[in-house]
């Protein structure tokens, strides 16, 4: 049966529904990216306030315990007695070992090929050049440590995206536009184990735990400044008790627990 739609037609039709579908995926992109920036957010947030609240009572109730485990044990004579014999003998010093040699040859070629690949002056127009430019700055920053694997990843990804196709025409247009759609579809998935690793933190969970609580009426936090404080009190009194004289001078109380 003869074909009764012009191919021009066709090709037109082909490249719209294509556009048509990377602008919805780019769409899904954006809002998936202010999601995860959202999230970000809130952890980021969530972990200055438990830094703040009870992180300090943590390194406090932790540093006095280790000297009430080091006064038990002995540890104090141990320690002045094993300094004063490293100090007589300089051979048992550790010696400052080279600085590990992070470029090599084969990161070298690497870092080549992909700047030869994706230099921000062989762009075609502004937006390309800024992509080209940020993927410039991500191959020097690999460079700098020797990361062969992400420089390879980085050419990789290049060889398979919208910007390394060349020429104009339907099947140039058509072959630039299905790299754009599996691109984005990449990105995607890559926001979402993003946020599902995120969500799976012991952080998150216990501010997952925290805004529970909260919405019931009660703080988590707080509870947990009452008891970390309590148990200060505790390890203080204990470690007075037990301590050579001028010992507890060293470990100062935070302000939150004062």
């Amino acid at each position: 049966m003869p074909d009764l739609v012009p191919s021009s037609v066709g090709d037109r039709q082909d490249l719209e529904r294509l556009r048509s579908r990377a602008s919805a995926l780019e769409g899904e992109l954006a809002d998936r990216l202010r999601d995860l920036a959202r999230v970000e957010a809130a952890l980021s947030a969530f972990k200055i306030r438990y830094r703040q609240d009870v992180g300090l009572l943590h390194d406090e109730l932790d540093e006095l315990e280790r000297a009430i485990d080091e006064i038990e044990r002995g540890e104090i004579a141990r320690q002045i007695e094993t300094g004063a014999r490293e100090a007589r003998s300089p051979s048992n010093r550790p010696r400052p070992q080279a600085a590990p040699r992070l470029t090599t040859d084969a990161v070298r070629k690497l870092f080549r090929d992909v700047a030869k690949a994706i230099h921000p002056d062989l762009a075609g127009d502004d937006h390309a050049r800024d992509r080209r430019h940020a993927l410039m700055i991500e191959a020097n920053r690999a460079y700098a440590v020797g990361d062969e694997q992400r420089l390879r990843s980085i050419l990789d990804a290049w060889a398979r995206s919208p910007d390394a196709v060349l020429g104009t025409g339907h099947e140039a247009e058509r072959e630039r536009l299905l790299r754009r759609v599996a691109q984005v579809e990449e990105q995607l998935e890559a926001c979402d184990a993003e946020l599902a690793e995120i969500k799976a933190t012991p952080l998150w969970q216990l501010k997952a735990m925290v805004d529970e609580a909260a919405a019931r009426g009660r703080d988590l936090v707080a509870d947990m400044v009452r008891r970390l404080k309590r148990d200060i009190l505790a390890a203080r009194n204990r470690l007075e008790a037990i301590q050579p004289p001028g010992f507890c001078e060293r470990i100062r109380p935070t302000e939150t627990s004062s």
